[in-house]
């Protein structure tokens, strides 16, 4: 009776995986192969090794974003940032100056939207 209880217990721990790897292969590199590779799959934005195993079962791998992309991704976070900057003034100082500089932002952001819709 006490080893049933014991058995509905949960332990902790990590969860087990519903797909679980049990094969391990080796593979190698040379120095300039293992730079190329590295340097394809941080491109990607995967790991390595999740990288090599798509690339093996696919035989492609579609990359998360580009640099550009990024590029815009990082611009909209700055546009933000700038957004709340500006919101913060707009309570100090007085809602005009936030309008002007609001209609600026608006503007560059309309501008990078038309940019990200002609890369699709």
């Amino acid at each position: 009776m006490i080893s049933e209880i014991t058995n509905l217990k949960h332990r902790g721990g990590r969860p087990k995986k519903l797909v679980k790897r049990e094969i391990t292969k080796g593979i190698r590199f040379t120095k300039a192969e293992y730079f190329i590779v590295k340097q394809h799959a941080s491109r990607a934005g995967l790991k390595i090794t999740v990288y090599v195993r798509e690339t093996a079962l696919q035989g492609k791998i579609i990359s998360r974003l580009n640099e550009e992309e990024r590029q815009f991704v990082r611009q909209l976070i700055g546009m933000a940032n700038n957004l709340n900057q500006l919101t913060k003034k707009g309570h100090q100082e007085g809602l005009l100056t936030a309008v002007l500089m609001f209609e600026k932002y608006k503007n560059l952001m309309d501008e990078l939207l038309e940019k990200l819709k002609a890369n699709d």
